[in-house]
């Protein structure tokens, strides 16, 4: 791990915190995060971030290999398209919660007029490691 993702990190003896969500801004598949808590505070099943998706983002088709995910969207517009070839789709706005089980082919767009910004949350404390990226048309994980 980056000793970056400690930077501002405070331990008080149990309870870490990171005041306002970190100054450290980190990218991956056109999500931006905030630093957020993983295994930069300890933690060995979980991590928690603020993620935003800019208009007409699209984080590229993925799974989440053995662990859960769930999001709350603070703000904006998101459609995920699933499943095998990611052939469905489900559209969810500021105020829904979502929750995407391990191993579920996904795609994510903003679809709205405004930068889509979620909590999210995953039973890993990896965070990105154990994500594989997926072909839609193939239907077959890609390394």
């Amino acid at each position: 791990m980056s000793e970056n993702l400690k930077q501002g990190v405070e331990d008080h003896d149990g309870i870490v915190t990171i005041r306002a969500g970190g100054e450290l801004k980190r990218e991956w598949n056109n999500i931006h995060y905030k630093q957020g808590m993983s295994a930069n505070v300890g933690a060995e099943k979980l991590s928690m971030n603020v993620a935003t998706i800019p208009v007409g983002g699209v984080a590229y088709a993925h799974i989440h290999v053995d662990f859960e995910v769930m999001l709350y969207i603070l703000q904006g517009k998101v459609r995920h398209e699933f499943g095998d070839h990611c052939k469905e789709s489900l559209d969810n706005e500021a105020g829904d919660f979502i929750f995407i089980k391990p191993g579920v082919p996904h795609e994510v767009f903003n679809i709205g007029d405004e930068e889509v910004v979620a909590v999210v949350a995953r039973s890993d404390a990896g965070e990105w490691v154990n994500i594989v990226n997926y072909d839609r048309e193939t239907g077959k994980t890609v390394e």
